[in-house]
């Protein structure tokens, strides 16, 4: 008797156990079936050739955001008075090159509102084309635009105040706001082209000019979303 009790109390254990086993992979299918496809998505990792959608916080050579598309970064440098772009998100395809010299982006300023494209050069946006392969959905990664070599120009007072720039109140450091073209003969001619909004920083003055650098040394990037590319 004491045998076939012990069995039976054996036997109803592991009823229990396998009920309580069921019990756990349907409430693990149930929130499986809730989140739909996007865990599905957030495994997938970029290939060359996949769509991705990126957040991206430009930055000057201090670490300084210059353009961006996160809201609060841009409210915080607002609020300290830094010079800062609120941009659109990017929509890049992983391991192509841009088709122009320029890929213009719509931003956000103060004074303009969204009116105005800003200017991401060529190489800065096949660095982020190909820096994202590898990443997955939610991922975050600052890419180096080791490519980036400084690209510079000197200003003299006149051209400045002819553009109602203040040249005496400018100072080494300052962030100032140009127009720069795909086309590089469009001012010495007759022909029209297309102006984007390129940041520049002041590295040196002298009585009559300044020294503008346009290139940024790092780019933070996080994949928000992504389109497999077909087989």
């Amino acid at each position: 008797m004491g045998t076939k009790k012990q069995e039976e109390k054996s036997k109803k254990l592991w009823i229990k156990v396998l009920a309580v086993g069921l019990c756990v992979v349907v409430a693990a299918m149930m929130v499986i079936s809730a989140m739909g496809s996007s865990w599905i998505s957030s495994l997938a990792v970029v290939k060359p050739g996949d769509v991705a959608v990126v957040d991206y916080t430009l930055n000057d050579a201090h670490g300084n955001p210059l353009v961006t598309t996160d809201a609060q970064v841009y409210k915080q440098a607002l609020g300290s008075g830094s010079n800062i772009l609120y941009s659109k998100q990017l929509t890049v395809t992983a391991n192509q090159s841009a088709a122009s010299s320029v890929y213009p982006v719509q931003v956000y300023s103060e004074g303009t509102g969204w009116s105005t494209q800003f200017a991401l050069f060529a190489n800065e946006y096949d660095a982020i084309s190909n820096g994202i392969v590898g990443m997955r959905v939610n991922g975050q990664k600052t890419i180096p635009l080791t490519e980036s070599k400084p690209m510079t120009q000197v200003w003299t007072a006149e051209q400045l105040e002819a553009h109602s720039v203040n040249f005496t109140a400018l100072r080494v450091g300052s962030v100032l706001a140009l127009g720069v073209s795909s086309n590089p003969e469009a001012a010495y001619s007759n022909s029209t082209s297309d102006y984007y909004m390129r940041l520049g920083e002041i590295t040196n003055k002298t009585a009559d000019d300044i020294t503008l650098d346009f290139s940024y040394p790092s780019v933070d990037v996080t994949v928000t979303s992504l389109n497999k590319a077909s087989s």
